[in-house]
C-alpha cells in the first residue's frame, strides 16, 4: 500500500465519531504484506498529533480572549442597572414629594366643600320645618272647621315632610313635633269616621255628600288602613238590614227565598249608584267590596242552610231540583256581578267556557257553597240517563219519512253525546274535583249501557225469527265507529277540565273498547247473512257423493253458486260501508268463516275417496281465488287486491291443504298413507289419525293395523308436533250408519253445521259478548248451530247473564277487533294502525 494512502486513510479513520483502534489497526494491518509500513504508518500519527496539539493550543488561547470580554461586559451591564435603578429611586421621591404638595393644596377646598354642604343641609332641614310647623298649624285649623279638601291636600304634605324627620327624631322637638301630627291623624280619622256615622244614622246623606266626599280625601292621604276602616264599616252598616232579615228568619232565609237574597243586593247596588257612588273615589271600588262583602255572608249562609238541610232527622232530602234551581239563580247572579266589576261577561252555565278565559273575580264566590252536595246533582243525571236508555231502545234506528244514508248513525247516538257535553260543561262550572272525576264515571256507566242494551239490541232477530236488516247493520256499525271515536273526545275534555291531580282518574278506555266490540259484532252479522245465502250451496256439497267420484272435473257444480251468492252478498255490503278499515274487517272475518265452513263441510262429507279430495282440493283453489276479488268487487278486471289481504287469504285457505292432501293418499300400501300424514299433518296423535281413517271411510277392524304403523313410524320422527291445531278441535263420528256429521269442536273458530237456524243470529251475536275470546286468543261469534257436544248460545247465557260480564267482554272483543283492523293499516280511533304483512 502506498504510504500517502495510508495517510489519508489513517486521518480519515482517527476523525471517525465512531472510531475504534482494534478495527482500526486490523483495516490497516490486513495482511502480512502490510507490515513494511509501520514506519510510516507511525510517522503519519505522529504527525497528526502534532497538528492536533497545535489545533488544541490556538483553541485555548482563542477561548481565554473570549472568556475576558464577557466578563468585561458584565461589569458593565451591572454598572448600568445600578445607575438605572438610582434614577427610579430619584422619580419616586419627587413623585411623593409632589402628591404632598397636592393634598396640601386641596385640603382647605375640601373643608370648603363640607362647609358648605352642611350649611345647605341645615337651611333645607331649618326650611322644611318651618313649613312642617306652619303646615300643621294649619291643619289643626283646618280639622276643626271640618274643611276637609285643604285638609287633604295639606295633610299629604304633612306627612311627606315628616317622612323626612324621621332621622331627627332624637331631637326633643322633632320628637315633639311627630307625636303631634300622629295625633292629629288619629284625630281626623277618628272625627271624619264619626262624621260618616253620623249622616247616615240621621239619613242625611244627600245634604252632606260633598262634606263626605271631600272628607274621602282625607282618608286616602291617611292610608290604607285608614281606608280599608271607612270601606269596612260602610258595607257592615249596608249590609246590617240583609243579615238580620235572612240569618234571623228562618223563611226568609231559606233556599226557596234565594232570589230574594239577589233581589234585596241588587236594589242595595242600585241605591249605591244613585245615592252613595259620588262619595267615594271610584279608585276605592267600594262597589266591589260591597258585592265581596255580601257573597261571602251569603256563602256562610248558604253552608249552613244545606249543612242543617242534610242532617234532618224527618226522613226528607234535599231537593235536587231545588238545589239546582238556586245554584242556577246563583251562577246567574254571579254572572251578572262579573258583568258589571270586570267587564268580562262570563259564559252561562249551558255555554262552553274557554280554557284561555281570564281568571273570575266572582267565580265561585257564592256557588262554592253548593259544591260539597253536587254528588246529589250528579245522581239526578244519572237517572236522566236512566230513563233515556230504554227510551233509545224503543226508538226506531231512523225515523220512517228518513232515507237512509250508508253514513248515517242513530240519532240516539249524537243525542246522548249531545247530553254529556251539556252536563259536563255544567259540571265544569260547578266544580273540577271529585265530583267531575263522579260525573266521568257515570258517563263510563251509562255508554256500556248504551253499547249492550241499545245498539246491541239492534242486532238481535226481529219478529218472524228474521236476521236484522242489511241497513240497520251498517246504522249500528257506524254508530259503534262514531261513539268509539266520540268517547276519546270525551275524554280528553274531560281531562281539560279536571284538576291536575285528578286526570289520571279519568279513563273511558274500557268503554271505546265496547263500542269496538259492538262494531265487530256487526261485522260478524255480515257475514252471518252471507252464510244464510251460501246455505242451498253447502247442501249441496254434502249431497255430493265424495266417495264415488270416478275423475276430478274442472270445478264442483256447487262451486259456481257458491261464489255468486258470496260475492253479491258481500258487494251489497261493500257498497254501504263506507269506511276501508270496515270493509276489509268484513272481508277478513268472511274468508276466515267460509275457511272454517269449508272444513266443516268437508267434514260431513265422509267417507272421501282419493278423487273426492283431489276435486275438494281444486274447488278449494277456485273459491281462494274468487275470495281474493270479494275486496274489490267494483275495480277494474286485472286490479290487484292489496297484498295484506292476498296473503290473509292464502292463508285461511290453505291451512286445509294438509287435510286434503293426506285424504289424496290411498290406504293401501299403508306406509303410504302413514308417511303422507306424518309430512302433512305432523303431529302424534292416535285421535287425530284416527280422524283421517274415519274420513276415508277405513273400515273398522282394519283401522288397528294401520295405527299400529303409525305408532311404529312415528317413534322414528323427532320434530312431530304432539297435536294437530287443525285435526285436534274436529269431532269426526265413527259410524256408518245414517249421515256423517262433523263439526269443529268447542273452543274453536266457528263453524257451519248443517243446517243453519236465522232464528239465532241475535243469540249469536250476544253470545259473542258473552263468550268474549276464546281460547285461541280470536273473538269470535258462537255458533248459531252449535253441534252436539258443544254449548249453545243458551247455555252460555246462562252461565253467563250479568251485564258486568257481557260489557267486560264486549271490551275484549273490542281489543282484539282493533287489533285485527291494525293489520291493514290506516286511522283507526285516533290512532295510525300499520299494516302487518305477516297477517
Amino acid at each position: 500500500m502506498p504510504q500517502s494512502n495510508g495517510i489519508s486513510s489513517a486521518s480519515n479513520a482517527l476523525n471517525s465519531a465512531n472510531y475504534d483502534p482494534l478495527e482500526h489497526l486490523n483495516a490497516i494491518f490486513s495482511d502480512p504484506t502490510t507490515l513494511s509500513s509501520v514506519s510510516s504508518i507511525s510517522d503519519a500519527l505522529r504527525s497528526y498529533q502534532d497538528e492536533l496539539d497545535e489545533e488544541i493550543a490556538e483553541l485555548v488561547v482563542a477561548q481565554s480572549d473570549s472568556d475576558a470580554q464577557s466578563v468585561k461586559q458584565i461589569k458593565d451591564a451591572k454598572a448600568d442597572l445600578t445607575e438605572l435603578f438610582q434614577k427610579i429611586e430619584n422619580v419616586r421621591e419627587r413623585a411623593t414629594q409632589t402628591e404632598q404638595a397636592i393634598s396640601e393644596m386641596t385640603a382647605d377646598i375640601k373643608r370648603l366643600d363640607r362647609t358648605k354642604r352642611n350649611l345647605t343641609l341645615s337651611m333645607t332641614a331649618l326650611k322644611r320645618l318651618q313649613m312642617l310647623t306652619t303646615a300643621y298649624e294649619q291643619l289643626k285649623g283646618l280639622s276643626k272647621s271640618r274643611q276637609y279638601r285643604e285638609c287633604g291636600q295639606l295633610l299629604q304634605a304633612v306627612i311627606q315632610l315628616m317622612a323626612h324627620f324621621k332621622s331627627y327624631r332624637s331631637i326633643d322637638q322633632i320628637a315633639t313635633l311627630s307625636r303631634n301630627v300622629a295625633d292629629l291623624q288619629r284625630e281626623l280619622l277618628e272625627q271624619v269616621c264619626e262624621d260618616f256615622e253620623i249622616t247616615f244614622a240621621k239619613g242625611e246623606v244627600a245634604q252632606h255628600r260633598s262634606t263626605l266626599a271631600e272628607s274621602c280625601l282625607v282618608m286616602d292621604a291617611l292610608g290604607d288602613n285608614a281606608r280599608s276602616r271607612l270601606i269596612t264599616w260602610y258595607c257592615n252598616t249596608q249590609l246590617r238590614e240583609y243579615r238580620q232579615v235572612f240569618r234571623g228568619n228562618d223563611e226568609a232565609g231559606s233556599l226557596d227565598n234565594i232570589s230574594r237574597r239577589y233581589s234585596w243586593f241588587k236594589r242595595m247596588l242600585k241605591t249605591y249608584d244613585e245615592e252613595h257612588a259620588t262619595i267615594f273615589p271610584s279608585a276605592w271600588r267600594v262597589n266591589e267590596m260591597l258585592a265581596n262583602a255580601f257573597c261571602e255572608g251569603t256563602r256562610d249562609d248558604f253552608r249552613g242552610i244545606l249543612t242543617r238541610s242534610m242532617r234532618r232527622t224527618d226522613g226528607q232530602t234535599l231537593d235536587v231540583n231545588l238545589l239546582l234551581s238556586c245554584l242556577q239563580e246563583t251562577l246567574d247572579f254571579e254572572q251578572s256581578l262579573e258583568r258589571r266589576f270586570a267587564n268580562d261577561a262570563r259564559m252561562s252555565i249551558d255555554t262552553l267556557s274557554s280554557r284561555d278565559e281570564k281568571p273570575n273575580i266572582f267565580g265561585k264566590a257564592i256557588s262554592e257553597a253548593f259544591e260539597p252536595y253536587l254528588s246529589l246533582w250528579v245522581e239526578s243525571q244519572a237517572k236522566q240517563l236512566a230513563d233515556m236508555i230504554p227510551k233509545y231502545r224503543q226508538q226506531p234506528l231512523r225515523p220512517p219519512d228518513e232515507d237512509f244514508s250508508p253514513q248515517s248513525v242513530i240519532a240516539s247516538s249524537t243525542e246522548l253525546f249531545h247530553f254529556y257535553r251539556l252536563t259536563l260543561q255544567q259540571c265544569a262550572k260547578l266544580s273540577t274535583g271529585t265530583r267531575l272525576v263522579e260525573l266521568s264515571r257515570t258517563f263510563a256507566k251509562y255508554l256500556d249501557e248504551y253499547a249492550e242494551q241499545v245498539l246491541l239490541h239492534f242486532l238481535r232477530d226481529r219478529p218472524g225469527a228474521q236476521p236484522p236488516p242489511l241497513q240497520d247493520v251498517i246504522s249500528v256499525m257506524n254508530t259503534a265507529d262514531y261513539c268509539h271515536s266520540t268517547c276519546a273526545q270525551l275524554e280528553e275534555k274531560i281531562k281539560g277540565r279536571v284538576d291536575e291531580e285528578l286526570k289520571g282518574k279519568i279513563d273511558l278506555q274500557s268503554q271505546e273498547d265496547a263500542f269496538m266490540g259492538v262494531a265487530s259484532a256487526a261485522v260478524r252479522a255480515l257475514v252471518r247473512m252471507v252464510e244464510i245465502d251460501c246455505e242451498s250451496s253447502w247442501r249441496e256439497m254434502r249431497n255430493t257423493q265424495w266417495s264415488r267420484l270416478e275423475s276430478v272435473g274442472d270445478q264442483s257444480s256447487y262451486v259456481a253458486e257458491l261464489l255468486k251468492h258470496v260475492k253479491g252478498r258481500s258487494a251489497e255490503a261493500l257498497g254501504l260501508i263506507t269506511k276501508q278499515q270496515y270493509a276489509r274487517a268484513f272481508c277478513d272475518n268472511l274468508v276466515e268463516h267460509f275457511a272454517n265452513a269449508y272444513l266443516a263441510n268437508t267434514v260431513q262429507c265422509k267417507p272421501i275417496s282419493e278423487v273426492g279430495a283431489e276435486q275438494m282440493l281444486l274447488d278449494l283453489y277456485v273459491l281462494k281465488l274468487g275470495f281474493e276479488e270479494l275486496l274489490t268487487p267494483n275495480a277494474d278486471p286485472g286490479t290487484p287486491a292489496p297484498a295484506g289481504y292476498i296473503k290473509r287469504v292464502n292463508q285461511s285457505m290453505t291451512k286445509l291443504d294438509p287435510l286434503l292432501k293426506t285424504l289424496q293418499v290411498r290406504s293401501s300400501p299403508p306406509e303410504g298413507l302413514v308417511q303422507a300424514y306424518l309430512i302433512h299433518i305432523s303431529d302424534r296423535s292416535d285421535t287425530n289419525f284416527k280422524k283421517i281413517l274415519d274420513l276415508k271411510g277405513v273400515r273398522r277392524q282394519d283401522q288397528p293395523h294401520l295405527v299400529e304403523l303409525f305408532q311404529a313410524h312415528r317413534a322414528s320422527q323427532e320434530n312431530l308436533a304432539q297435536n294437530s291445531p287443525l285435526l285436534t278441535p274436529l269431532q269426526v263420528q265413527s259410524s256408518h250408519i245414517g249421515p256423517s256429521i262433523g263439526s269443529l269442536g268447542h273452543g274453536s273458530t266457528p263453524s257451519l253445521q248443517g243446517r243453519f237456524d236465522p232464528s239465532t243470529l241475535g243469540s249469536a251475536i250476544m253470545s259473542a259478548a258473552r263468550d268474549g275470546v276464546d281460547r285461541l286468543g280470536t273473538p269470535t261469534l258462537a255458533s248459531s248451530n252449535a253441534p252436539s257436544g258443544t254449548e249453545s248460545p243458551s247455555q252460555v247465557s246462562e252461565t253467563t247473564t250479568t251485564s258486568t260480564n257481557l260489557n267486560e267482554n264486549l271490551r275484549n272483543i273490542g281489543k282484539f277487533f282493533r287489533r285485527d283492523m291494525g293489520s291493514f293499516g290506516g286511522r283507526f280511533g285516533g290512532s295510525k294502525a300499520s299494516e302487518d304483512p305477516g297477517r
